[in-house]
């Protein structure tokens, strides 16, 4: 019974080891178009831009802060997936890109999941405390957010 769990453990060790060596394409851009980018597009004031920044421009960007436990696979793989995901839904550095439309509808949702305490994903929260938003936070976001929608209207 231990020589089968010895066989077990080392088969699983070399597959982690092997795993590691599959790194996917960074969600880093060197250049970017600035007249899509979101901050460029609307007056945000800074405490604003800064919150957004921290809580969602990870998986909501064309750039991700990395951190050390970033690149240890499988979790690298999750990561990868959440950005992908995440830019899927909304990429702050295309949001001019969007139609008028879309935008305010994006702007609503942001608004939406903010209030709600879905975003940012109390999975990525967990690692990344600093991405926690306050109170205060949360409510200049959705206050700063419903004074654009209503300026545009």
């Amino acid at each position: 019974m231990k020589r089968k769990f010895k066989k077990i453990a080392l088969v699983f060790f070399l597959v982690f080891i092997a795993i590691q060596f599959y790194q996917p394409k960074q969600n880093i851009s060197n250049s970017f178009d600035i007249g899509k980018n979101f901050a460029n597009n609307y007056k945000v004031p800074p405490t604003v831009l800064n919150s957004l920044q921290k809580a969602c421009y990870d998986c909501h960007s064309n750039n991700t802060k990395y951190l050390w436990y970033d690149y240890i696979q499988p979790a690298r793989m999750f990561v990868e997936d959440h950005i992908k995901n995440g830019k899927e839904q909304l990429n702050f550095n295309e949001f001019a890109s969007y139609s008028n439309r879309k935008q305010q509808s994006k702007l609503e949702a942001i608004s939406k999941e903010v209030k709600s305490g879905d975003m940012p994903l109390s999975s990525y929260t967990l690692l990344h405390h600093d991405a926690k938003l306050t109170k205060q936070e949360k409510e200049a976001i959705i206050a700063w957010i419903n004074k654009t929608l209503n300026s545009k209207n």
